[in-house]
Order: C-alpha cells, then structure tokens, then sequence
C-alpha cells in the first residue's frame, strides 16, 4: 500500500490518477467522524479491495457505508457504483 511521501527528496511525488492501492476504511453512514473516527473503521484494506467489497453488497445495504480513503475523502455508495466501473478498476 502507498503512504503519503515524506517530504525528504520529495520530488515527483505525485502520481496521476486513481491510486487503487492506498490506505482505506469502510464505514458505517451516520457514525459521527469525530476524535475517534479512525477506530470506528468497520473494515480496512485498500482502496481497490474497499470497492470491490461494496459492490459485492445490494444496493439497499450498500447506501449504509461509505469508504474513507487516506486524506480523509469519503466515497459513498453512488461514486463507488462509478469507480468499480471504470477501466483502470484493478479486477481480481
């Protein structure tokens, strides 16, 4: 999995496109961010293996969750839908 590059030689660091492989937690809608965000993760992996798990989900029960990627971006049922579509989505 990719950590955020340190600042040490830091050149060239960014990586155009979906980085499929950083660090991601599923959870629950509705569970208050907050302090203690990071420990209210119900499942963790990266981004590609996140998303695959969601669209395994029905679509009722998949609008429960939702995927912080690392940098705190929050991708909800209807974007996930999207990006397991798209051609770069790396299929098992």
């Amino acid at each position: 999995m990719t950590d955020h590059p340190s600042t040490f030689k830091g050149e060239e660091t960014h990586r155009p496109g979906i980085q499929w492989d950083d660090r991601a937690s599923l959870h629950r809608v509705g569970d208050g961010d907050g302090v203690l965000d990071a420990a209210k993760g119900l499942r963790s992996g990266t981004f590609a293996e996140l998303v695959t798990h969601m669209i395994l989900l029905s679509e009722d029960e998949r609008a429960n969750y939702y995927i912080e990627k690392a940098g705190d971006r929050e991708y909800h049922a209807d974007e996930v839908a999207e990006l397991s579509q798209r051609a770069d989505f790396p299929r098992s």
